[in-house]
C-alpha cells in the first residue's frame, strides 16, 4: 500500500538516504495514514547518529539528543528524527536508564508499545511491518509488541495509552494485552499526574469516552480515579434513572460534544452522589445536595490531576449548576444566565441535555420540551441583546459617583440592585432611567 508522504518528510528521508543512511516515517503517522486519517505530525527514524543528522540540515534542535532525537526545522515546522535504538533497563517504570544506538530497524521497533505504532514506511521499500500492525488495524485491536508484561513493566504509562488508543480508534484490547493491564495497573502510581492527565483528556475527548469503562474493568481507575469506582458502585433506584451512577456517567459523556470542559463536566457531574445517597422508606434513592458536593470534589480531583485553573474553574461551576431548576420563561432564563455567567450558560444547557440523554424515559418528552424552550429563550435573549451582566449595565460606578454617591461598598450594592431591575425588564437599561431610580440605602 502506498502512503502519500508530505514534501518535507520526503525531502528529509531522501537527504538521509543520499548520505548513506536508512530513514523511514514511523509510528503514529504511518498508523493514521493506513487508517486514511490525517496525521497530527510526522516522525522519522533513521540509522544515522544524531550528530550525522545535524550535519545534514541547516536548522536543528536537540530535542532529546541523549535518546537520539533531533528536531529538524523546515518551513517553520519541526520534524523529530530519532536514531534506531535499543533501550536499557527501566528501573523507574517509565524511562530507560540508558539507550544504545543500533543500525537495525527491527531492533528499534521491538521497543515500541503497540503493533499499530510499530510500522515504518518509505517510498523505496514501502511498509515495514514486522509485528502484524497492519493486520491488527484491520481486525481493530490494540496489541502489545512482543510480551505485554514486559512492555508495561518498562513503561506504566503504556497502560493508559492502550485504553486511550482503544477509545480514539474504537478498537478492542487484545486478550493478553488486557490481562497484562490488569496485572500491572498498580504501576500507574509511578507515573506523574501530568502524564496521566494528558492520556485521560485524550481518552475523554475521543469518539468513545465511554471506553473509560475499560479503565474501570482493568483496575486503572482504582489508581487514577477511585471516585469513579464509587460511582460504579452507587445504584440509582429512581424513576428518572435506568443505570447506576457510573453507567449513567459513561452515557452522559458520550451524549455531549467532544470538548475537554464538557467531557470533564459530564465525567464529574454526579461524582457527589455516592456521598449524598440515601434511600427512602419506599426504596427510592435520592441524592440531595449532590451538585454542591460534586463541585467541591471535582475541584480536588482536577487539582490532583494537575489540570489548569481555567479548566478547573469552568468544570466546577458547571458541576455546581448542572442540576439547577430553571423555569421556562424569559425572566427566569435571564436571571439564570446572569447568575451562571454568559460564558458558561450555553455550556450548561449542553450539560443538561447530555444529562437528560443518559436518564430513563420517564417524563422524557416533557424534559426535552423544557430544554428546547430554554434554548429558544436564551437565543431570543442573545438576539435582543438583553443586559445580563454588570459590564453591560447602562451606568457605571463613575456615573453613580457623578450623581453624588460616595465611593465604597454601597456602589457595588447599588449596581447589583440596578442589574436586578434590568434582568426583570431589559427596557429599563438606560442611563436616564437607572439614575432616576437609584435604590435607597437601607
Amino acid at each position: 500500500m502506498k502512503i502519500q508522504l508530505p514534501g518535507d518528510v520526503t525531502y528529509i528521508i531522501h537527504c538521509l538516504q543520499a548520505a548513506g543512511h536508512e530513514a523511514y516515517a514511523v509510528g503514529g503517522c504511518v498508523r493514521d495514514s493506513l487508517l486514511s486519517r490525517t496525521p497530527d505530525d510526522w516522525d522519522i527514524t533513521t540509522s544515522a547518529r544524531p550528530e550525522e543528522t545535524k550535519a545534514l540540515f541547516g536548522r536543528t534542535v536537540d530535542t532529546g539528543i541523549q535518546h537520539g532525537t533531533v528536531t529538524v526545522m523546515l518551513h517553520k515546522k519541526g520534524y523529530e528524527i530519532t536514531t534506531y535504538r535499543v533501550d536499557g533497563e527501566y528501573e523507574d517504570g517509565r524511562h530507560p536508564n540508558e539507550v544504545t544506538f543500533t543500525s537495525n530497524l527491527i531492533e528499534d521497533m521491538k521497543r515500541r508499545d503497540f503493533t499499530i505504532n510499530a510500522m515504518a514506511y518509505n517510498e523505496e521499500e514501502g511498509l515495514v511491518d514486522a509485528f502484524g500492525g497492519r493486520e491488527d488495524l484491520e481486525k481493530g485491536i490494540i496489541r502489545c509488541v512482543g510480551d505485554a508484561d514486559e512492555r508495561f513493566t518498562e513503561d506504566a504509562l503504556r497502560i493508559m495509552r492502550a485504553v486511550r488508543f482503544s477509545a480514539q480508534l474504537g478498537f478492542a484490547i487484545e486478550e493478553k494485552t488486557r490481562a497484562a493491564i490488569c496485572g500491572h495497573a498498580e504501576n500507574l502510581r509511578k507515573v506523574s499526574a501530568e502524564r496521566i492527565q494528558v492520556e485521560l483528556t485524550k481518552l475523554l475527548a475521543s469518539p468513545h469516552p465511554e471506553f473509560l469503562k475499560y479503565a474501570w474493568e482493568t483496575g486503572i481507575t482504582a489508581i487514577i480515579l477511585p471516585e469513579f469506582n464509587r460511582m460504579m458502585e452507587t445504584s440509582q433506584q429512581n424513576p428518572h434513572h435506568s443505570w447506576n451512577v457510573g453507567e449513567h456517567t459513561l452515557r452522559a459523556m458520550r451524549a455531549v460534544r467532544a470538548d475537554k470542559v464538557l467531557r470533564l463536566t459530564m465525567l464529574l457531574h454526579d461524582c457527589g452522589k455516592p456521598e449524598c445517597a440515601f434511600t427512602d422508606e419506599d426504596g427510592v434513592d435520592h441524592f440531595h445536595g449532590h451538585a454542591a458536593a460534586g463541585s467541591r470534589m471535582a475541584r480536588g480531583i482536577l487539582k490532583r490531576l494537575r489540570y489548569d485553573n481555567d479548566t478547573i474553574d469552568k468544570v466546577t461551576e458547571l458541576v455546581y449548576w448542572h442540576d439547577c431548576e430553571i423555569l421556562p420563561e424569559i425572566r427566569a432564563v435571564r436571571r439564570a444566565a446572569s447568575k451562571v455567567g454568559t460564558a458558561l450558560f450555553p455550556l450548561l444547557l449542553e450539560v443538561k441535555r447530555a444529562d437528560l440523554a443518559a436518564q430513563s424515559d420517564y417524563q422524557r418528552a416533557e424534559k426535552v420540551k423544557w430544554l428546547d424552550r430554554l434554548d429558544s429563550l436564551y437565543e431570543q435573549i442573545q438576539k435582543e441583546g438583553d443586559c445580563l451582566t454588570l459590564k453591560d449595565l447602562a451606568v457605571t460606578g463613575r456615573d453613580l459617583m457623578a450623581a453624588g454617591m460616595k465611593p465604597g461598598p454601597q456602589l457595588g450594592r447599588t449596581l447589583t440592585a440596578l442589574l436586578e431591575f434590568v434582568l426583570e425588564d431589559p427596557g429599563k437599561n438606560t442611563k436616564e432611567y437607572l439614575l432616576a431610580n437609584l435604590p435607597k440605602e437601607t
